[in-house]
């Protein structure tokens, strides 16, 4: 209604819903139907968008996929789920995306606003649910504002600092009427980040002449680099000072490992000695992009307190957090890279023998790991898993790895030969069962290239229900199980910090060939180290979707490069 009278090009509120995610060029969307989410289906299917629906197992999964889609495209992804227990489910999924700074739009249908309070079931108070844990969340209570309240979804989503946003909307306003005429898109916010925030020229000065003059300065990326694509500015920098490049997990792929000045991972999960020991002798330290929380600077103490600190990131809350920082430069870390690389131009800064640093760094790891990888130990060496697939994947694959065993062994140890967004990893809450969902959600981002999806055996158990979605899909993934038969992180922990009183880790072995045979998937088990090549070439190359269970060491009898059980 407009003044009293009907709109005569009235969309209801489903499909104005529809409308929006076209306008915003959306060809994906994750998401498990529900009775609320009725219209909003019904939607769909009349009017037939050029939007390929993923119907998921678990809702909690399609917020997953929706973020390894995300990852690769540079687009904000968008998952669904229905009122209630789906709304509950969806969270993990939302939270992880929104503090790994990564865009996507979680839609929960929801019952009608002329039912709250009558005790309907399903009923929950879904927006005090999701706000503490996005960046932007509403319900959409009246159809007329439901295009405003989408452009300002996309806007909240991809500017600034990316994240996570929540819209409930609830079944009345699937129904209510929109006015067509307020269907319409800002196009800026189809991909991310958008409208990036320039440095000052006076803090990208004051930062050019500390490391211009420094002995031995170290550039420490997080995931910003990567999020902004500044994998040329940060080259350029390394270049023109001849400094070290480490990154944290999160941060892989910023700039290419085999390139002269990459140190590598740095910090208590998946750095090494050798990597350490280049952080600690700097000067001054930049981070980039980077919240220097506790993994990445082993609980503050690497760098040390000595070391003068620029840190530049596109959230200002982040800098002076947790070191006394000389120069802070809040803005996106490409334009801050690009303006600190022409600055530092005009000053001919002297090399500071960055990539010989870095040399030495990579062959002390190099000579660990592979001894270990050529062992022929039973059960298998993870060492020897990612040294098989360096061997059998091309430059522009992508892995996904669960926490657990996969995480600390292919980020000190799978060398990125290329930059850019190939590795994912759930860093911001570590949560089991991610690598599988998200594997799918890069995979429909990025079909061309090979994924691999990395687990454990306890991430296996969370999320092997997704099998059968890939086989319906037939998405050519292949998944890599580490089957120890343990909760090994935990296991680990209580090895090397509480006097090895194992306490409710371990688990029954699970023949996950079988498991995921039984889904349709072509699978294989490997007991023998000296079969992995063979197997995983075969795995990797097969059409449709393979998975490869490998019988590995648990972690708290490998040499797992996580420092606290080292030291």
């Amino acid at each position: 209604m407009d003044g009293g009278k009907p709109l005569s090009n009235a969309l209801t509120g489903a499909e104005a819903m529809v409308r929006m995610l076209e306008a915003y060029e959306v060809d994906t969307i994750f998401g498990l139907c529900g009775d609320t989410t009725l219209p909003f289906y019904d939607a769909m299917a009349r009017m037939k968008p050029d939007i390929d629906h993923i119907l998921t197992r678990d809702e909690r999964h399609a917020g997953y996929m929706a973020d390894g889609y995300a990852r690769v495209t540079g687009k904000p992804g968008v998952c669904e789920g229905p009122s209630g227990g789906g709304a509950t489910y969806i969270l993990p999924g939302v939270v992880e995306a929104n503090e790994s700074s990564i865009p996507i739009l979680a839609i929960t249908t929801d019952v009608a606003t002329t039912s709250r309070g009558k005790y309907p079931l399903t009923e929950l108070d879904q927006v005090a649910m999701f706000r503490p844990l996005t960046k932007w969340n509403t319900s959409l209570d009246n159809a007329a504002r439901l295009p405003a309240m989408m452009r300002t979804a996309f806007r909240a989503m991809t500017t600034g600092t990316p994240g996570a946003v929540h819209l409930a909307l609830p079944f009345d306003t699937q129904k209510g009427a929109v006015d067509a005429e307020e269907i319409f898109a800002d196009k800026r916010h189809t991909h991310f980040p958008a409208e990036r925030a320039a440095p000052e020229t006076g803090a990208i000065e004051e930062a050019a002449s500390l490391l211009a003059n420094a002995s031995r300065a170290v550039i420490v990326c997080g995931g910003g680099p990567v999020i902004a694509g500044a994998y040329d500015a940060l080259a350029k920098v390394a270049r023109l000072l001849d400094c070290p490049v480490a990154t944290t997990v999160s941060g892989q792929g910023a700039i290419a490992e085999t390139d002269p000045n990459a140190l590598g991972v740095v910090g208590s999960n998946g750095g090494a000695p050798s990597t350490r020991d280049v952080i600690d002798g700097a000067d001054v330290v930049m981070f980039v992009g980077c919240r220097a929380g506790s993994v990445t600077t082993e609980r503050w103490r690497s760098p040390p307190r000595s070391a003068t600190i620029i840190h530049i990131d596109s959230d200002p809350m982040v800098i002076g957090a947790n070191y006394d920082t000389a120069v802070a430069i809040a803005a996106d870390a490409r334009l801050s890279l690009d303006a600190l690389a022409a600055a530092l131009e005009t000053k001919s800064p002297e090399g500071q023998g960055g990539a010989a640093l870095a040399k030495k760094a990579w062959e002390a790891k190099l000579e660990a790991f592979n001894a270990l990888a050529a062992e022929t130990d039973r059960p298998i060496r993870p060492e020897a898993v990612i040294k098989a697939l360096m061997d059998v994947l091309d430059d522009d694959a992508i892995i996904v790895a669960d926490p657990g065993t996969p995480c600390p062994y292919f980020s000190a140890h799978y060398r990125w030969r290329k930059p850019g967004r190939n590795f994912i990893t759930n860093r911001a809450h570590g949560a089991l069962g991610y690598a599988l969902a998200a594997s799918m959600g890069a995979h429909k981002g990025r079909p061309s290239v090979k994924t691999v999806a990395v687990m454990g055996d306890g991430s296996f158990g969370f999320s092997c229900g997704e099998f059968e979605t890939i086989v319906r899909h037939n998405m050519p993934i292949t998944s890599v199980v580490f089957s120890n038969s343990v909760f090994g992180w935990i296991k680990a922990g209580q090895d090397s910090g509480f006097g090895k009183r194992y306490y409710n880790v371990d688990f029954s072995r699970t023949n996950h060939a079988a498991v995921a045979a039984a889904f349709g998937v072509k699978t294989w088990t490997v007991e023998d180290p000296a079969d992995l090549p063979r197997v995983l070439k075969e795995a990797t190359a097969h059409a449709g979707p393979t998975l490869v269970d490998v019988i590995s060491q648990p972690l708290h009898e490998a040499a797992a490069p996580v420092s606290e059980w080292i030291a």
